[in-house]
């Protein structure tokens, strides 16, 4: 069997009514000219939207294929153990040209009972944004359930709602429970659960052409809606130059962003997994036992479990979120 690499993966596009062309003119991602793209899945096991492999010899295939051939030689070992054939994280990167739905997604516990796979927690790294552009994160005040319903009742929803302006470099930390909206004028990268369950609350009264609204689904997501505030709903963090700096550390992932113009070394031999790593700036170089892969803005590339110790080479700056499954 030939050795594992850094993969690289065709992106499966999502055409959306609030999607844009900047994934092209930011990231330089050749997106299909003329369509909305609101979402480049870059990385994804979903079934029926795995991405493919597009570099070295194994291009052509699925994700999920590769699981099933290499399993923890790709993933770890823990990791194999827990999710098997289907790869845990998804990573995408959304262009907002207008608002997102109200939503929310369930949690592991309750998409079990509802017989769904897993449950959605994410998170939201901001890659640029318009003057003004913000996002709904949470609830702006204590509330309760009754008091929830009355406001939906009486289309007052807006009203209870946090609001957060953004600018490049803010991250967001969304478990599942927590109501969200993307506002117009945002660009971003989005780790997440392998999940595709969105229950829609609000959709700014839209309607398409023909009319008609898009389905909402109030009654399923009143369960997964969590009321509580937590102290902020913006993660802080300082960057530190040439050294990996934890962005989010949850259940699902652990994401760290490294800002780096010297040679670094990295020895995952502890980690037990595999490590994603979407470059949002820059240029690098990726130099394990077996070669090297280039990585560039706008790329993501997975970093099989065997390849526990590589060197990164800017070229002659990169910045990168360096993602792993805990």
């Amino acid at each position: 069997m030939n050795t594992l690499y850094p993969l690289k993966f065709k992106p499966v596009f999502r055409e959306k009514i609030w999607g844009g062309q900047t994934m092209k003119t930011a990231l330089g991602i050749d997106i299909p000219s003329g369509m909305p793209v609101g979402e480049a899945w870059m990385l994804s096991g979903v079934q029926g939207s795995g991405t493919v492999v597009r570099n070295g010899f194994l291009e052509g295939n699925e994700l999920n294929e590769l699981l099933e051939i290499y399993m923890d030689e790709l993933v770890g070992e823990k990791t194999f153990a827990k999710h098997k054939e289907e790869f845990p994280i998804l990573i995408k990167f959304i262009d907002a040209n207008d608002w997102l739905s109200v939503q929310v997604h369930p949690d592991d516990d309750l998409a079990a009972k509802r017989g769904l796979k897993g449950g959605k927690t994410e998170m939201w790294y901001v890659l640029g944004s318009d003057l003004g552009a913000e996002l709904i994160a949470g609830f702006n005040r204590k509330i309760n359930r009754e008091f929830y319903l009355k406001n939906v009742k009486d289309k007052t929803l807006k009203n209870i709602l946090n609001f957060e302006p953004v600018k490049s470099g803010d991250v967001f930390y969304m478990p599942a429970g927590r109501i969200h909206a993307l506002g117009p004028g945002i660009l971003l990268a989005e780790i997440q659960q392998t999940s595709d369950t969105t229950y829609r609350i609000y959709d700014w009264d839209r309607v398409d052409m023909q009319g008609k609204s898009r389905e909402m689904h109030e009654t399923l997501a009143l369960d997964a809606l969590d009321f509580e505030i937590p102290a902020s709903y913006r993660s802080n963090y300082t960057m530190e130059k040439n050294r990996s700096v934890n962005l989010v550390q949850c259940p699902y992932f652990q994401t760290n962003i490294l800002d780096f113009n010297l040679p670094v070394l990295k020895d995952y031999s502890e980690l037990d997994s595999f490590v994603v790593y979407i470059c949002i700036e820059g240029s690098a170089e990726i130099v394990y036992a077996g070669g090297k892969e280039r990585i560039s803005m706008g790329e993501v590339v997975l970093l099989p479990a065997i390849l526990d110790k590589i060197a990164l080479a800017p070229q002659p700056d990169c910045r990168i979120l360096e993602v792993c499954n805990v």
